[in-house]
């Protein structure tokens, strides 16, 4: 089972922004909790042992929140300090810390309540049924979305994701995968995006998702951010 999994925390949040030019976007509070500590109780109550978390704009700020906070879990901080690494990039430069093991990477961006953790469940028992799997997404159809700016990224069928067919891009990225080290192997740049990742195992037909069935609360946008505050949590 997995037990190990990366927060990803480094982005400038500049569509957040000005609330982000003082403050992280993963500090920004929704309810009583700020989206970081939603997320790393979201993983500890499914039974998440060690968390790394990459930081790069307001670095300091998160690891004083970290420090002044007594999590369950074993939370190491990797700063990427001359330069940020993207999505990709943030998670190859993290990689010695899973032991060639899977292990889940998550967006704070997203609101994690706990009727997440049976989808995460179902998921973890898909990614270990198939057969040398080596991605697993959590998909979300687009209708779901509480932001309906946002435009469906991939299609999904029979657990299979493809990008093909504009018609059938209806699903969005929740924020949530299952991921194996070995995807990375043949990477030779520090600085990309994690969908690079994403479209080599397309064309191999190994990127593998699941859809979910719960309303998608995402912190994409400064007005968006506005009308979640108004939501009782």
């Amino acid at each position: 089972m997995i037990k190990k999994a990366m927060i990803l925390a480094a982005g400038f949040g500049k569509r957040v922004r000005p609330l982000t030019l003082n403050c992280p976007k993963p500090l920004l509070k929704i309810g009583d909790q700020t989206l970081l500590s939603n997320t790393i109780n979201f993983l500890e109550k499914f039974g998440i042992k060690k968390i790394v978390i990459n930081t790069h704009h307001l670095a300091e700020k998160i690891y004083d929140y970290i420090n002044k906070n007594n999590f369950k879990s074993e939370i190491s901080l990797i700063q990427e300090k001359n330069n940020i690494l993207d999505t990709g990039g943030g998670i190859l430069n993290a990689l010695s810390n899973f032991s060639n093991k899977p292990f889940l990477t998550i967006n704070p961006d997203t609101i994690w309540n706990f009727n997440y953790l049976k989808e995460l469940k179902k998921m973890e028992n898909k990614f270990f049924a198939i057969n040398k799997s080596k991605c697993f997404m959590l998909l979300v159809n687009k209708n779901k979305s509480f932001d309906q700016n946002i435009n469906g990224d991939f299609s999904l069928k029979k657990n299979l994701i493809n990008r093909k067919g504009k018609k059938d891009l209806k699903y969005i990225y929740t924020g949530l995968q299952i991921i194996t080290p070995e995807v990375f192997t043949d990477i030779n740049y520090k600085v990309f995006s994690i969908n690079k990742i994403w479209n080599n195992l397309i064309e191999n037909q190994e990127l593998y998702g699941a859809e979910s069935k719960i309303n998608f609360l995402h912190v994409s946008t400064l007005g968006v951010y506005k009308n979640l505050l108004e939501k009782k949590f």
